[in-house]
């Protein structure tokens, strides 16, 4: 009788699939085949399935929560020091200093408290993350974000705030409705302020972000399986 494939196997056959996806996807869309980077989504999988996914040659991580990652990556980062982690989720003002010191990239810069605490975070520590701004294209009040009609301002505020610490932005499309027509959104308001990364696009339709311009999709359930648990920081 044959053995169940390892949850290793698992995600390093999840993990091809995905990245052949997206090469396909970029190539349909007139871009390069690497023109969008894979963040996987490890929120609330425990560290033995992102150890699975660093061995089968993944190297950027997102999650959610500060704490979360805070207990998985700094042991992860001694055996692949190359390793890139992206917050993903709403960030708390009060873990602003913990998200400077585990992140690469805040993907969630949505308000000026935020700013304050990370310009105070950053002079504390000398360092400061790559940040995204994220942007609640659906003006959903249940959702973090600045809202459509402010984003414009906000973003002009947090490039006199932070200059080229702010290199994208990010959208989390309304689950009822078509992406597309956001993903159009994030990507025109990137080009007017002169932004190159576009964080869009997750499991269920990152296809439809890279046609669109996406940079990097956050991918999670497609690589990871359901999420295991569920918990609230």
């Amino acid at each position: 009788m044959a053995s169940c494939a390892s949850m290793p196997d698992i995600i390093a056959s999840n993990l091809d699939k995905i990245r052949n996806r997206v090469q396909s996807a970029c190539l349909k869309a007139g871009r390069p085949a690497d023109a969008a980077q894979i963040v996987a989504v490890s929120k609330f999988h425990p560290q033995e399935s992102v150890e699975a996914a660093l061995k089968a040659g993944q190297r950027l991580f997102g999650e959610n929560r500060v704490q979360e990652a805070s207990s998985k990556f700094p042991a992860l980062r001694d055996a692949f020091p190359d390793v890139k982690l992206h917050i993903i989720g709403g960030l708390q003002t009060n873990k602003a200093l913990d998200a400077c010191r585990i992140a690469d990239v805040i993907e969630t810069l949505d308000r000026t408290a935020l700013s304050v605490a990370l310009e105070k975070a950053a002079q504390k520590l000398g360092n400061l993350p790559k940040l995204y701004i994220q942007i609640n294209t659906g003006n959903e009040p249940q959702k973090f974000g600045t809202p459509r009609d402010q984003s414009d301002a906000f973003i002009e505020e947090s490039l006199k705030r932070f200059g080229d610490s702010v290199q994208g932005i990010m959208c989390i499309p309304p689950e009822d409705e078509s992406p597309a027509a956001h993903f159009q959104f994030l990507a025109q308001l990137a080009k007017r302020h002169g932004l190159s990364t576009l964080s869009m696009g997750m499991s269920s339709d990152f296809e439809i972000a890279i046609a669109e311009g996406a940079t990097h999709v956050r991918v999670g359930s497609a690589i990871f399986g359901s999420r295991p648990v569920t918990q609230i920081e």
